[in-house]
């Protein structure tokens, strides 16, 4: 498996990809079709919980970051079997690192800006970068049990601080709420610009400390699939059980710090690298190991192995517009129920064709 590709990599990562491009708009045109269906529990699966809390997409983001971080321990072996020194292999790193954070600027419109005062720093690229990188020098400099502690210290230790330590300018509140939590006070006092929320950001710079434990518990998953010497059928089976125990002490966390994504809470850690690290092993188990590699994951992968350059399309192409102008004219003629399903799963098939013209033509974006 050392050198073997992870073909349910790109497709795991793809269908991440496609829930924040546009799928999670076409299960909720689907649930409409149907009696009350846009009151749903599906449906509000398809929206991030406003703070405590957890829903379907509240998994997008951490997911893909757990993702990046199974593909390090095949990348770093790469390197080192073609020579690549570890200033090199460090400096590769820190590049990746800024040029992710430089894209969640350009993501955020640095360029249009008119006042740098009010532009917004934090991304979801910069954390991903921030958070990718200290998990890679964890994974570098330590070996697996040591990682383990390492993670361990920063989510407790994350925990003491936000649980015990309130926000200096929010007298009165509670230590884990929006305006009393100490993350929000941070970036209050040290993050030029403007905030997403006003008062606090979800992106913010202490939450890059547990998305690190993120990124990390991805290494370790891809290095366990790397060197592991049993078949894939029973690394599949100890991956389930590691993710079923993740999710389980997660939700014993949460009793004492909710589950909550915009502070990335300590359990929210754990409950979302659980179900990350259970998404993955059903996708390695039916890809990888049994070897259905069907269609439907050719549609996946074409998100998954161009996923930074369709999430910063976004950004700049219209394509709703463009999902008018082709398909407008058939929508305007069904039920509108059905019409906005159309726009709606138009808006996913002009991307799709998109990257399989950019997958034919072998243009990737690599960060």
């Amino acid at each position: 498996m050392e050198n073997k590709r992870l073909e349910s990599l790109d497709a795991f990562r793809g269908l991440d990809m496609m829930f924040l491009m546009g799928l999670s708009s076409v299960i909720v045109c689907i649930c409409g079709l149907f009696p009350g269906g846009e009151n749903s529990f599906l449906v509000r699966q398809m929206e991030h919980a406003s703070w405590d809390g957890l829903t379907l997409m509240d998994l997008v983001f951490p997911t893909f970051l757990f993702i990046a971080g199974i593909s390090f321990p095949f990348s770093l072996a790469k390197q080192q079997s073609l020579g690549a020194s570890g200033a090199k292999i460090h400096l590769k790193v820190l590049r990746r690192a800024i040029l992710l954070f430089l894209c969640g600027l350009l993501y955020n419109g640095i360029l249009t800006t008119s006042s740098l005062a009010d532009f917004r720093y934090c991304s979801v690229l910069g954390r991903i970068g921030f958070a990718w990188m200290f998990a890679s020098l964890v994974f570098m400099h330590c070996k697996t049990m040591a990682r383990c502690l390492v993670a361990g210290v920063l989510l407790l230790g994350y925990f003491l601080l936000l649980k015990f330590v309130p926000a200096p300018d929010a007298a009165g509140a509670d230590s884990l709420s929006q305006a009393g939590n100490i993350a929000g006070w941070i970036d209050r006092m040290i993050m030029p610009g403007r905030l997403y929320r006003g008062n606090w950001d979800p992106e913010g710079i202490l939450g890059v400390v547990p998305a690190t434990v993120t990124a990390l518990l991805g290494m370790l998953t891809g290095d366990f699939v790397r060197r592991g010497k049993m078949d894939g059928s029973r690394k599949s089976l100890c991956m389930l059980g590691a993710a079923l125990g993740l999710v389980l002490l997660g939700l014993l966390w949460s009793l004492w710090m909710p589950l909550n994504k915009n502070l990335w809470s300590s359990s929210f850690t754990l409950v979302a690298g659980g179900i990350a690290l259970a998404g993955f092993t059903i996708f390695y188990y039916i890809i990888d190991v049994k070897g259905h590699n069907g269609p439907l994951t050719f549609i996946f992968k074409m998100f998954g192995m161009n996923s930074i350059t369709i999430y910063l399309a976004s950004a700049f192409v219209p394509f709703y517009t463009m999902a008018q102008n082709v398909f407008g004219g058939v929508a305007a003629l069904l039920p509108p129920a059905w019409g906005r399903l159309l726009l709606s799963a138009g808006v996913l098939a002009i991307q799709w064709l998109l990257l399989y013209f950019l997958y034919r033509k072998k243009v990737f974006l690599k960060v």
